[in-house]
Formats: C-alpha cells, structure tokens, sequence
C-alpha cells in the first residue's frame, strides 16, 4: 500500500469519490428546486396559484413522510423545541412561502422570480439583529444588505412605476413576500434547540404547510371547479410534487450533512441560474438585462454579508488552516425554502 504525503491511496480514493458524491448532490439539489419555478410557472395557466402549492405539497409531503418513516431513526417529533420547530417551518418556510411565490409567479418569468427568491441570505442578517442577540452585522454587511435591495430595484425597473409595470411590481412585491418569510422563519429556527433531523422536520413541515393552504386557498375563493385538466397541469403538479419537493430536499439534506450549511446555500445562486436558463428553453422566456443585471448586485451583496464563511471556505479549499472558532455556521439555518 503506497502513501503520498502521510496518506495512502485508498484515503485519496475515498476523498475524490466523497467529492464527487457532494458535487451530484449539488447538482441534483440545483437542477430540482431551480426547475420548480419553470414548473410553477407552466402550472399557473391551468390551475389556480394557491390550490397548485397546496397540491404540491400533499403530493410532497406523503413522499417525504413515507421516506423518513421507512428510513426510521429520529423520524418524527419527540420535544416541545421539535414541535415548534416544525410549527415554524410549516408556517413560514413552506405554507406562507408557498402561497405567495406562487401567487407572485404569475406576474413574473421564472428566471426573475428565482432572482428575487434568491434574497433569502441576504435578508436574514436583518432579522438576525432582532431575533439573535449573538449575531451582529458590521457596516460592510449591511452594505451587503442595502446591495441585494439595490438588485431588486434594478429587477423592478423604473418601468414598473407606470400603469403598464403595475404587474411586475407586484408579481416582485408577491415573491420578495416570500423571500422574507422564508428569511424570517430559517432566523427563527435558529431559536429553536431542536432535535428532530432536518428531513424529518420538513416533512412534517409539509404536512402542517398542506393544510394550512388548502385553507387559504379556500379563503380566497379558489376551487378544484377552477382547474383546468391538461396533460401540462398534470405533468406540472407531478413536477413540483416529486423531483422538484421529495427529492430536492432529500438532496439539499444530504448536501448539508456532506459540505456544511454554508457551502449547501450557495445553491440560492445555482438555483436562479438554472430557473433562467430552463425558462428560457422551455417555455420561451425572454432574460430582461436588468434581471442579469440586478442578480450580480445581489450576488455581491451575498459576498459581502457571507464574507468571513467564503474566505474561511477558499481557505480549506487551498488547503490552509482555518480558525479553530470558525463553525459552520450560518445566519439562516438550514431549511426548506423553495
């Protein structure tokens, strides 16, 4: 057995196939949550928004549920801190989520949404200050911050100040909504000294969030009557049902457990990448320049709200030593958002 370096071949081996199982795990978890908003926005010509998330998630939920059950371990619920963990993810990070990216998809192409969905990160740090007294956002992050609003700005356009922009301001105002809850309740999750796995969590999350839509959409008038049975309504809500629900969060978990948090949420940056280029072939979606435009500044501002994690993750990449006080922490924790 030969040893390069104080490791022998067979570490080498392990750690190159290791690398590749994180880098599918990536790319499965882009392409499914980045495909949901191509989805999303094919569905919404046949079925009403509200009633589409609710479905998504009945579909999404008796396949996770059945996976964690089968799986067994720490599968379902056990503390107070569990149950209002899931409470929270029901409620914030897929039941309002959901309604309000669906509703705000209707206004807007795919790519744009996935934009503006991307904020998550970069929203967070706000509700840090409040919720998390050991968080603190120095004056660079919040520059961070004041960039991804910036992003959003040049997304909207001064275009839709006129009555002919009405919709897009409020197709961006509808997902931005959604973009601040899902920041607010991964921040709020950061309270919670769970115990319950995050798959687990999330499927009983969706469980919670299926209910609670299908009460909203009851509220707001929708009904299976307003369905419009397609074979793309059919192919959309199995879409966003299957791979782009029971199976990107199985891969989004499984990212986290292989790379950490941090690296695990660059895939807020994949995922619109994905949505714009599959918009665009699928359903034929124009790319506005101030979509592309506004997703840089965004980027940047990521960048430099997330700088001390980036820096200390180019650092391992380079093989460098990293501070013994660095965790691999993030101001979101780490959950369903999509």
């Amino acid at each position: 057995m030969s040893a390069t370096g104080g490791r022998t071949a067979n570490e080498d081996e392990a750690e190159t196939e290791s690398g590749r199982r994180t880098l599918l795990l990536f790319v499965v978890a882009s392409l499914t949550f980045g495909t949901a908003f191509v989805g999303i926005k094919a569905g919404l010509v046949d079925l009403p928004p509200v009633l589409f998330a609710a479905i998504r998630y009945d579909i999404g939920a008796a396949v996770l549920l059945a996976y964690v059950y089968r799986r067994g371990g720490y599968w379902r619920p056990h503390t107070r801190n569990d149950v209002i963990a899931v409470a929270i993810a029901g409620v914030f990070l897929s039941g309002l989520n959901a309604t309000l990216l669906f509703s705000g998809q209707q206004y807007l192409t795919t790519g744009t949404a996935a934009v503006i969905f991307s904020l998550v990160p970069v929203l967070a740090p706000l509700f840090a200050l409040a919720l998390l007294p050991e968080e603190r956002v120095d004056l660079v992050g919040m520059v961070g911050i004041l960039l991804g609003v910036v992003g959003v700005a040049i997304i909207v356009g001064l275009n839709s100040l006129s009555t002919t922009g009405e919709e897009t301001a409020l197709g961006v105002a509808l997902v931005g909504g959604a973009a601040v809850a899902a920041a607010f309740g991964s921040v709020l999750l950061r309270r919670t000294d769970r115990s319950i796995p995050g798959l687990g969590m999330t499927a009983w999350a969706l469980v919670l969030a299926a209910g609670l839509v299908h009460g909203l959409s009851l509220l707001m008038g929708e009904s299976p009557t307003d369905v419009t049975p397609t074979l793309r309504a059919l192919v959309a809500v199995l879409w966003v049902g299957l791979p782009a629900t029971a199976l990107a969060f199985p891969a989004y978990y499984g990212l986290i457990d292989r790379a950490g948090p941090v690296r695990a949420n660059l895939i807020s940056y994949s995922v619109p990448l994905v949505a714009t280029g599959v918009g665009t072939v699928v359903l034929g979606e124009a790319i506005p320049i101030r979509t592309v435009l506004g997703f840089a500044v965004i980027v940047v501002g990521f960048g430099l709200v997330e700088r001390r994690n980036l820096e200390y993750e180019v650092r391992r990449l380079r093989g460098l030593p990293v501070p013994p006080d660095h965790g691999d922490e993030h101001v979101c924790e780490s959950a369903p958002r999509g």
